[in-house]
């Protein structure tokens, strides 16, 4: 069972000539399952400024206040990301960090906070120990981080104008979340659900639907507290069984056969009426592919393949 993507109907490949790797991708066919990476933790820092093409590394903030920020978030594997409201700079307000952190029972936990110098950024450390508050709506992140890879800004301002336009309070443009080829790219957080290949009106479609806890396959990259092979049995049981909840299945068992590069996952349902199927998956290695739109060197690609699904 092996995604077949395509560009949707009047969308023109973008320049002639010049070369897009997200273009490249759909062209190929290239899996969308399984490819979300880890993730639990993510810390947003809205900057007004021009976003460098490393984000946060990048910043020229104060030495030791980046390196207390940098290093707690590493020790807790965060990952931090620039934001933006998409088409405007705000200057009339502080700009906001947050801390996001998902939870696997679902009970989501958000920690907000301003800066105006800094300094300020030192409370980031201090709330990636605290808990957080649960309670608070997701926050739906755009990669549009053009000067990191050029099909993030094409096809994610559109996304981003599209999503603002509808949900204005829950949508930041970011920096680069991974997967260029697969842009336009949507990390909902702290959900820890990558959704890829979006274009305006799939992205209203697939976001009203997570919104309202219905995850559809067909934009699914995975759920970042999975393993890539984990994702792909989750999207495939999604596929075979219907559009669920963010926590209505959890994977129960992975069997992983290294030898021949397989893996025997089980997929439990938990909510009512919703069954528990057993799902096999393989891995291969793409030959060497350009696989961003800024690099050239050639590199493979892992791809996920599910071959079979039946119910446990």
């Amino acid at each position: 069972m092996r995604a077949s993507w395509y560009l949707p109907r009047g969308e023109a490949m973008t320049t002639p000539g010049r070369f897009f790797c997200a273009d490249a991708a759909r062209a190929r066919g290239d899996a969308l399952a399984g490819t979300a990476p880890y993730g639990s933790i993510w810390v947003l820092v809205e900057h007004h400024g021009s976003w460098p093409a490393n984000g946060f590394d990048g910043l020229d903030l104060e030495p030791v206040t980046k390196a207390r920020v940098y290093a707690a978030a590493a020790a807790l594997r965060a990952r931090i990301l620039l934001i933006r409201r998409h088409g405007r700079r705000r200057t009339d307000t502080p700009p906001r960090w947050a801390v996001l952190r998902g939870e696997r029972d679902g009970a989501h936990r958000q920690h907000w906070g301003t800066w105006t110098r800094d300094e300020d950024l030192i409370q980031i450390a201090d709330a990636l120990d605290a808990p957080g508050e649960t309670g608070h709506p997701p926050v739906l992140l755009v990669c549009a981080h053009g000067v990191h890879d050029a099909c993030c800004a094409v096809r994610g301002r559109p996304v981003g104008r599209a999503l603002s336009e509808r949900w204005p309070e829950l949508v930041w443009e970011c920096t680069h979340v991974g997967g260029d080829r697969f842009a336009a790219n949507v990390l909902v957080a702290p959900d820890g659900v990558y959704y890829g290949n979006l274009d305006a009106d799939a992205a209203l479609t697939t976001v009203e639907a997570h919104l309202a806890d219905r995850i559809h396959p067909a934009h699914l990259r995975g759920y970042t507290d999975l393993t890539p092979a984990q994702q792909a049995a989750v999207s495939a049981v999604l596929h075979r069984a219907g559009p669920a909840g963010r926590h209505a299945y959890a994977v129960e068992k992975t069997v992983r056969d290294r030898e021949h590069d397989r893996w025997s996952v089980r997929v439990a349902g938990l909510a009512p009426g919703l069954s528990t199927y057993e799902v096999e998956v393989r891995s291969h290695r793409s030959p060497p592919l350009r696989l961003t739109c800024n690099g050239h060197a050639r590199s493979t690609a892992l791809t996920y393949e599910v071959t079979a699904v039946r119910p446990a």
